[in-house]
């Protein structure tokens, strides 16, 4: 059985990402090619196509949520996320159970007494036919419920209820509470479970992510059982090792490629789900880069978390400030200042100054 190197996972899993060059696909198509998009903030998923898709503009994504052709909602892990339409009609139910799950551990002691069923049934009909922000459905629910938190209410009802949450959410730059309108409402079709989900599910993954372990894939999905999934697939999957002996999952045709391919600097949207995807996250970055990265964006440099980044704005300028995790040579500082004033030129076009700096952790 082969042994993949820990840059040879690297670098596959960039190649997969669209990592190791820009895509001249569809936004659309990326989105459905990553399985999704991280989406907990609105910005992040236009930066996170920006990274991957040749000429990409804010408009690209924009149009495509109101077109309602992607759509905004709580999916994997309990988390946000941007997923195509015909995607969400399949993955929703998928997840229902681990969304069941969520909903308990984090709100079931801010509801104490509140019927599940009921409550969904309450929330439905407040929903039917329209669309009310976080804080309003948190209101009307409490009307029935006094004695709940009425953010806690409504922030159930993402596990129990198909919704989503229409633009302007969503879109860049926008700020403001979250609108909920049930999913078949808004997509004018009911959700399609299927008998093949989790095996669709799991083949996506590997298609986007692999060559990985099942346990990557449970901690990407926020599944559980996906064992009996993937040995049900065995015999149309390719096994691998890692260097410490783990078994590898992958699809036969993906591309694995050389080791030794030179990896671009990139940018990262923050909470990327690139550096978010497994459980074992060594192909991306080492311990201490796996402190930072679900808490400020990353950059890559020669395909690894080399650093963090963020824009501030003071004064008619917009910074890039760049905390590094160890040094860069003077060729790697340049390619990281030419990437930088590209993100500037899309993220800050509003701002007539731009500016980089790059500087040690402390």
């Amino acid at each position: 059985m082969d042994v993949l190197s820990r840059r040879a996972l690297n670098r596959a899993t960039l190649e997969r990402q669209l990592l190791l060059g820009r895509t001249g696909a569809p936004a659309l198509e990326v989105v459905e090619r990553l399985a999704g998009l991280q989406a907990q903030d609105p910005d992040p998923p236009y930066v996170g196509l920006w990274s991957r898709v040749t000429g990409f503009r804010h408009d690209d994504l924009t149009t495509l949520l109101y077109e309602r052709r992607v759509v905004r909602a709580t999916l994997y892990r309990g988390t946000q996320h941007l997923v195509s339409a015909a995607d969400y009609r399949w993955l929703r139910p998928l997840l229902e159970p681990m969304l069941e799950r969520w909903r308990r551990g984090a709100f079931g002691r801010a509801t104490p007494g509140v019927d599940p069923a009921e409550l969904a049934a309450t929330a439905r009909g407040l929903l039917s036919g329209g669309v009310l922000n976080r804080p309003e459905l948190g209101r009307a629910l409490a009307e029935r419920w006094p004695g709940a938190d009425p953010v806690a209410l409504a922030r159930s009802v993402q596990g129990l209820l198909p919704v989503v949450h229409p633009p302007p959410d969503g879109t860049w730059g926008r700020r403001g509470p979250t609108p909920f309108t049930l999913a078949d409402d808004w997509l004018g079709a009911p959700q399609a479970a299927t008998s093949e989900g989790a095996r669709e599910l799991l083949l996506r993954y590997l298609a986007a992510f692999g060559p990985a372990t099942v346990k990557d894939a449970q901690a990407w999905s926020g599944l559980t059982r996906l064992r009996a999934v993937a040995d049900e697939l065995r015999p149309r999957l390719a096994v691998f090792r890692d260097e410490e002996g783990a078994e590898l999952l992958d699809l036969p045709e993906a591309p694995r490629p050389d080791p030794d391919t030179p990896a671009p600097v990139r940018f990262l949207a923050a909470l990327d789900n690139v550096v978010l995807g497994h459980a074992d996250r060594r192909r991306l970055m080492t311990a201490e880069g796996r402190r930072h990265v679900g808490v400020y964006a990353a950059l890559l440099v020669d395909g690894f978390v080399r650093g963090l980044w963020e824009i501030r704005r003071a004064k008619g300028t917009a910074t890039l400030e760049v905390r590094l995790l160890a040094p860069l040579t003077d060729a790697e500082e340049a390619a990281v200042a030419e990437e930088g004033e590209r993100l500037l030129r899309f993220a800050a076009a509003d701002a007539p100054r731009h500016d980089l700096r790059l500087q040690p952790m402390e």
